[in-house]
């Protein structure tokens, strides 16, 4: 009560406007650091690397959210909620992440924000009075804001998990998953519960569009893509789909025998020709309900490569692609595989033009045998082009390759199909 006696409305208010500031300096270092830190202390939810990723919108939105209110006094009733935040309550609710998960997520992230106004305060040169002046004018908004917050994110949780388990084909998704999660093999059994014929060779695929592609049928607009990809590959028998969330589904296709060498590539002629088809992981063709397994959880390792790499993501990726699996076993830690590829590869692991013709020159050449006219025929580049920058490469990495030729493949491996998320600025 002293610090308001001394100190009128006004000059508390410059003071406070003065700490949010810095605070708002500092925000992107701040949402950072609580992403990582709710990644580590929940993990419910960080199952999925598509919902880390939202995640961490989510956190970003929030924090610049209350960090303006805070600066530019802005009414909390005049506050929307961040469209992130309200998109992940959405995500959370159809994968089945409890909701107390999500709840306790607002309650940790908004210990560790009080813990950066604090440290803000104390470095800002205020005397005592003053500084506690300023966190009693601050800290009952951020108690107010997550409060109103937690409430908008609840309804939207509940809303969206009544309707998702109201509408998705309950009965068969659940007994889809079943089939995935169980170790029967009963393939008749199957057959019979799902409508789907287990003896057959089964490529799995996982589908998905990215937000900006809301338009309300994502997942119909999905299952037409799975059902033109089936008649492209005269399949032996209707696909089955799954849907996995509002964005991604699950899908099997059943081939023929002699379709198994060319699916791959014809998926890519089906999917180059098609405008604004989605994302498609690929698993490998596996016979009977344990390939059916397999391949699925392989199409779900190629598409977490496939998140990571953002961007740089091919449309199609497919477990068979040369190192891919590899690479995808890697990116269980994306921090370590940094750390580990960044060891191998030195400077050659940097985000550069330059460093990424010469990885993909040194690869070509280390995967064809260290062969110069091969690797010269496949990257339609002259003999000697191919040689200078296979010694370029091995000088930017800083030592030669022939002791640890095999890491090098695969740092090699992991750079393509990770892209900028490895490598270094």
């Amino acid at each position: 009560m002293g610090a308001r006696t001394r100190y009128d409305d006004a000059t508390i208010d410059e003071a406070s406007a003065a700490v949010m500031t810095g605070l708002i300096e500092r925000q992107a270092d701040i949402t950072r650091a609580v992403k990582q830190r709710l990644a580590v202390e929940i993990a419910e939810l960080h199952e999925d690397p598509s919902l880390v990723q939202l995640l961490g919108a989510s956190v970003e939105g929030n924090v610049d959210t209350i960090f303006h209110a805070l600066r530019h006094q802005i009414p909390l009733e005049n506050v929307e909620p961040p469209t992130a935040a309200m998109e992940y309550a959405r995500r959370v609710a159809q994968r089945g992440v409890p909701m107390n998960a999500l709840v306790r997520a607002y309650r940790l992230a908004h210990q560790w924000a009080l813990g950066d106004i604090i440290e803000e305060i104390n470095h800002s040169g205020l005397d005592p009075a003053m500084s506690v002046a300023v966190f009693e004018r601050l800290t009952p908004v951020t108690f107010r804001y997550v409060d109103w917050i937690s409430q908008q994110v609840v309804a939207v949780y509940e809303r969206e998990r009544d309707h998702w388990l109201e509408n998705r084909n309950s009965a068969r998704a659940m007994r889809v998953r079943e089939v995935l999660e169980a170790a029967g093999s009963d393939a008749d059994a199957i057959t019979s519960a799902i409508g789907y014929p287990m003896r057959r060779i089964h490529l799995a695929l996982v589908l998905w569009l990215t937000a900006d592609a809301d338009s309300g049928d994502e997942l119909a607009r999905l299952e037409r893509t799975l059902r033109g990809l089936a008649e492209a590959l005269a399949s032996q028998g209707s696909p089955l789909f799954v849907a996995a969330d509002r964005l991604s589904g699950w899908g099997w296709i059943p081939l023929r025998p002699d379709a198994v060498p060319t699916a791959v590539s014809d998926i890519r002629r089906f999917v180059a020709r098609q405008d604004g088809a989605p994302h498609i992981a690929v698993g490998s063709p596996l016979s009977g309900v344990d390939g059916f397994r397999r391949s699925h959880r392989q199409a779900q390792r190629v598409r977490d490569v496939a998140i990571a790499a953002g961007a740089d993501a091919a449309r199609v990726t497919a477990a068979a692609d040369p190192g891919l699996s590899a690479a995808a076993l890697l990116g269980g830690s994306l921090d370590e595989a940094r750390e580990w590829v960044h060891e191998v590869l030195g400077p050659l692991a940097g985000d550069t033009d330059s460093d990424a013709r010469l990885r993909e020159t040194l690869r070509v050449f280390l995967l064809h045998g260290a062969s110069y006219k091969v690797a010269a025929d496949e990257l339609n580049l002259h003999f000697n082009t191919v040689k200078y920058r296979v010694q370029r490469a091995v000088e930017r990495r800083g030592r030669p390759i022939h002791e640890d030729r095999l890491d090098v493949e695969l740092a090699l491996s992991v750079c393509r199909w990770y892209g900028t998320s490895i490598l270094s600025g």
